[in-house]
């Protein structure tokens, strides 16, 4: 197992450094959702431009052909920098109608996405499935040439923004779980679809419940074959998925709050006890980027990381949990002001620390993931 750059990727990386060092900036601090959206979306066009937006992608479908070592060391830089990254649309949406869509899907649905025109949204969980996700029961029924669809989805990143959705529907009440489930690509403007906003603690507005009241959606909207929507949906994992955002975010603030502490708190940082632990968290971050750069490397080298992933996943969204956790407890009673005017490092440390809540519950509990690790990775017995 080689870890090392080329010359070539090593020239990528600090391409990318100078690219979003010219291109992204911030959105100002008290900038409105969405004077904040337009900024991102005027980013990822410029990206889009640059052919960065889809560099992974085979060119045929407006991508570079970029390989899995340069997709990772775009995101890792990216979540260095603090500069979006689109998730739905390039890494979910088109890699799955590419394997599984028709010709006239991909020429509908993948040049908006490689341009940064539409934005999607992800409808799989619901509120009585979220890790057991087979068990879903929102429905889609044929009707003529439409499906219509009745249910529930939550936790619905970016619905209150998005073009489209994606969206696992059960067609088949009567099979297993994993059958009988249909995959479908919906306009968001089509009547019956209400967005509901779900508020974090943090006080952002990121998520949302989506319901779907007799949304009729043409049968052509269908990606894969009816009832085997599992298995279009199974195909995402294939796509990069080191997590490599999660330990460079870790770095990038842990660093930023030792700087902090040695000027700030130069005392309470310095004592052996808080010491130690500020060298194990470095340590721990360095391994998240180590277990990320594992799972890019297999895929290079054309492996299916499986449990691998999971511990990738695992281990990074819980180290991101614990740099803040240890920020905010060193920080005294300011480390819990999260908002407030002259809060210590503005207050990052502990809005982070709430956004990093939901890390080890979003695309796979820890609980999951320790599964996957002990049933695929050490080929323990089911409990």
């Amino acid at each position: 197992m080689d870890f090392g750059f080329s010359a070539e990727d090593r020239e990528f990386r600090d391409q990318v450094r100078s690219f979003i060092a010219q291109e992204w900036t911030a959105p100002p601090e008290g900038a409105s959702a969405e004077e904040a959206d337009a900024v991102v979306r005027s980013y990822d066009q410029r990206l889009a431009a640059h052919g960065w937006l889809t560099m992974a992608w085979p060119e045929e479908y407006g991508g570079r052909g970029a390989s899995h070592i340069q997709q990772m060391i775009y995101r890792e830089e990216a979540s260095l920098a603090g500069a979006p990254m689109d998730v739905q649309g390039t890494g979910m949406v088109g890699p799955c109608v590419m394997v599984h869509g028709t010709e006239d899907q991909k020429q509908q649905f993948l040049p908006p996405i490689a341009k940064a025109e539409t934005v999607w949204a992800q409808g799989y969980s619901e509120p009585g499935s979220g890790s057991d996700l087979a068990s879903l029961q929102t429905r889609a029924v044929r009707d003529g040439d439409d499906f219509v669809i009745n249910g529930q989805k939550i936790w619905t990143s970016g619905a209150h923004k998005a073009d489209w959705i994606h969206v696992l529907t059960r067609t088949n009440p009567d099979a297993p779980k994993h059958r009988g489930i249909t995959y479908f690509l919906a306009d968001m403007k089509t009547p019956g679809i209400e967005v509901r906003p779900l508020i974090d603690m943090a006080g952002n507005h990121n998520f949302n419940e989506v319901y779907f009241e007799d949304v009729r959606v043409p049968a052509h909207q269908m990606l894969g074959e009816e009832n085997r929507g599992w298995y279009v949906a199974t195909t995402l994992l294939d796509f990069e998925r080191s997590g490599v955002g999660m330990g460079a975010t870790a770095r990038k603030d842990l660093n930023r709050f030792g700087a902090w502490a040695r000027e700030a708190i130069p005392e309470t940082i310095g004592a052996p006890r808080n010491r130690n632990r500020y060298a194990d968290l470095n340590i721990n971050v360095e391994i998240a980027r180590w277990l990320a750069y594992r799972v890019t490397w297999m895929q290079s080298a054309n492996l299916i990381p499986n449990h691998e992933a999971s511990m990738s996943k695992v281990f990074g969204s819980e180290v991101l949990q614990d740099v803040y956790r240890f920020a905010v407890n060193l920080m005294g009673l300011g480390g819990q002001r999260v908002r407030d005017e002259g809060a210590p490092l503005g207050g990052d440390m502990a809005r982070r620390y709430l956004e990093s809540v939901p890390m080890t519950i979003a695309a796979g509990t820890s609980e999951i993931q320790r599964n996957i690790i002990a049933e695929r990775g050490l080929g323990l017995p089911r409990p």
